[in-house]
């Protein structure tokens, strides 16, 4: 019973991390285009700051504890799609520090990107959530 409890908080997590990783690059996109220092500006700092930090890492965090814990609760460690799982997670996580990077430019009027850029960059975790539903679901190898 505790497997599924486990389990349930871990989607819950990873749920809540994935909608911060797609949402918060489309949030750069528009700020992208607003003058630096406009309200507009700087109602997307605060937004992005929320959204990074109460939502996004905590979310993060939990995704990873829970998931270690499920890992050695079901001997996953020597399975071939736990690997490559775990590589793509691990690539969502630099993913969610270049975000995070992203923003403080953004919050600092630092931004050096194209609404172009964070267009492409909003396609990286949707590629990534394909890739580890994939592997959790089919199991491949």
């Amino acid at each position: 019973m505790l497997y599924l409890w486990i389990k349930a908080l871990h989607l819950i997590a990873v749920i809540s991390w994935m909608a911060g990783m797609l949402y918060l690059p489309r949030l750069f996109v528009y700020h992208a285009a607003a003058a630096p220092g406009s309200e507009s500006s700087e109602t997307f700092k605060v937004m992005e700051r929320r959204l990074y930090k109460f939502i996004m890492t905590p979310a993060m965090i939990v995704t990873w504890l829970a998931g270690i814990v499920l890992v050695f609760q079901n001997g996953w460690l020597a399975a071939g799609w736990f690997h490559a799982k775990l590589a793509l997670v691990i690539v969502m996580t630099v993913m969610h520090g270049l975000l995070g990077h992203w923003a403080n430019d953004f919050a600092f009027d630092r931004n050096g990107h194209s609404q172009k850029f964070f267009r492409i960059a909003n396609e990286v975790p949707t590629l990534l959530l394909i890739a580890i539903v994939i592997l959790v679901t089919v199991k491949p190898f």
